[in-house]
């Protein structure tokens, strides 16, 4: 029993009972009866931005909730994405005093852990805030784990378990099965985000990977003063990297950083099988030597080498711009559902494609796309198992700051010039030469292979020793009659005994409908037998028949 949650689903579900009545009348204008509603780009704007203000209302899960939400457009329209990526951690920073007792409680007295301390929060999220201080070693950022904020979690998540089949409810199977991985996924990573024990690690492993690399540079971690509710790490000031203006002012290159950043993220997910997870602008910093600093390392997720060779695979076609590889490729990941349309899909990826690049594309040609999909945009094929929401969030939200950067960054030709560089596309040429090398090979051995081949057996039907299969085929549907006479079969005898059965508990009229049901099928099993059909094989050509031709001639 936990009273906690049992409430928290009562204040959860008033919040968002005007959304869900909303939703209901859509498929029933009058709820439980009446036509389905059309619901219009403007409406549905309308809905996510109250969706936003009850998510702020929730507090500190909802607002992370809706955060992941606004990186799922395989759940929500785009109307609710561009609402819910304004979503930020709007949550006032906890009292001092509260964040005092989760900080001594892990660390001891605040004047002895560290030579000052700063209780003005430098920046609030909804599951902690970090302070500045310093220590014998210099400047240090200190994150404390918000007061009270596992409770909540918990109660919270549970509320969430239990409105998933209401919610599955309004949408279709491959929604249902997206909002199932996004439950699992948000499980998982709110609990890893709140371990600050984890993100330490996480950092470290990560920015090991960056060592030999001064372009790339992330704070390390002070092990004697971090706990799983604590973490303490270097100091490292910058200016963010959406801040254009003051990166213009300091003459820094604001495409080699978009650069740099798309190439930071491609090694990780790539190469190292290992990334940070959250490069919103708050997260990304640029020092005044073009250095590029990543902060908060909480949400971090590994890739395992199958996606990591699939996204290979991905980048290479997009690159040779070869649409149905593409589509094989999402597909093979589990992001596309094999019975797509697959020449739609291919003309919406033509169209991102040049749009990506920057093509300018004809206006008819956009409309004729837009005429395609617009009454099946929201129900389109597509899903995102769990162990690639992160990944795409990862890839929105770079692709997102790198344009910011530069409006004209083409993210295409930097991951074809990285792989290009890395050499997975002169591997994948090698491949392909070997394939077809191969392929010359076999049909080498074919042209050898095959003379001697049928001169044996010519040779068998010389000496009479040459053995035909023959193939009856069923041109006259007798597997089809023979199916229906042993399903006639199965039910008359199923009735019979049902009949039986009801007779015996009395149960007369339902005995004698089941009588006269078993009879109809009985007739029916008769008259299948009655009709004259028999198998009825080709003519076939035979030595022996030859042979007799020869004869009478």
């Amino acid at each position: 029993m936990n009273p906690r949650a049992y409430w928290r689903f009562v204040v959860v579900t008033w919040q968002f009972l005007p959304l869900l009545v909303a939703y209901t009348r859509d498929r029933n204008r009058f709820v439980f009866f009446g036509r389905s509603r059309s619901v219009s780009p403007e409406t549905r704007r309308r809905r996510a931005r109250v969706l936003l203000d009850t998510l702020l209302t929730l507090g500190p899960t909802f607002i992370k909730l809706g955060q992941l939400l606004s990186t799922r457009p395989d759940i929500l329209p785009p109307e609710y994405i561009e609402e819910l990526e304004e979503l930020q951690d709007r949550v006032p920073p906890a009292d001092w005093e509260d964040a005092r007792e989760v900080l001594e409680a892990e660390l001891g007295p605040v004047d002895r852990a560290f030579d000052e301390f700063d209780t003005e929060a430098i920046s609030g999220a909804s599951l902690g805030q970090v302070y500045y201080a310093t220590t014998e070693n210099g400047e240090v950022a200190v994150k404390v784990r918000r007061p009270g904020i596992e409770a909540l979690v918990e109660s919270d998540l549970r509320v969430i378990r239990w409105s998933l089949p209401v919610l599955t409810y309004f949408v279709g199977e491959a929604r249902s099965f997206s909002l199932r991985t996004l439950a699992d996924e948000f499980d998982k990573t709110i609990r890893e985000e709140m371990d600050y024990g984890r993100e330490a690690e996480m950092l470290e492993e990560i920015s090991a990977n960056f060592a030999d690399q001064p372009e790339i540079r992330m704070p390390e971690v002070d092990e004697t003063r971090s706990t799983s509710r604590v973490l303490t790490m270097e100091y490292v000031p910058g200016t963010k990297i959406t801040d254009l203006d003051e990166l213009d002012d300091r003459h820094l290159d604001r495409t080699e950083l978009a650069e740099t950043l798309q190439e930071a993220y491609l090694q990780m997910i790539i190469e190292d099988g290992v990334f940070h997870a959250d490069p919103h602008p708050g997260n990304l910093a640029v020092q005044d030597d073009g250095t590029l600093v990543f902060y908060d390392f909480g949400m971090s997720g590994y890739v395992d080498p199958f996606i990591q060779d699939r996204i290979v695979d991905f980048y290479v076609a997009v690159a040779d711009q070869d649409i149905q590889a593409i589509l094989d490729t999402l597909v093979e990941m589990g992001t596309l559902s094999p019975t797509a349309d697959r020449k739609v899909m291919g003309d919406v990826l033509e169209l991102a494609i040049a749009d990506a690049r920057g093509e300018d594309i004809e206006q008819y040609r956009v409309q004729q796309i837009v005429q395609q999909v617009e009454d099946t945009i929201y129900d389109f094929p597509f899903r995102l198992p769990a162990n690639l929401a992160l990944v795409l969030r990862v890839a929105t939200v770079v692709e997102g700051v790198c344009v910011t950067l530069d409006e004209d960054f083409d993210f295409i030709e930097v991951a074809t010039d990285y792989l290009r560089g890395q050499g997975f596309l002169v591997d994948t040429a090698r491949e392909y030469v070997e394939d077809r090398a191969d392929e010359v090979q076999e049909a080498a051995n074919s042209a050898v292979r095959t003379p001697p081949m049928v001169e044996e057996v010519l040779n068998q039907a010389i000496n009479e020793d040459l053995q035909v299969e023959v193939d009856f085929r069923d041109s006259q549907n007798l597997l089809g009659r023979v199916t229906r006479r042993l399903i006639y079969g199965m039910v008359l005898a199923s009735s019979v005994f049902s009949a039986a059965v009801l007779l015996a508990f009395e149960q007369t009229v339902a005995a004698g409908a089941t009588v006269g049901f078993a009879a109809l099928v009985a007739g029916l099993l008769y008259y299948s037998f009655r009709k004259r059909r028999g198998i009825r094989a080709q003519p076939q050509f035979t030595r022996q028949n030859m042979r007799e031709r020869d004869r009478e001639r």
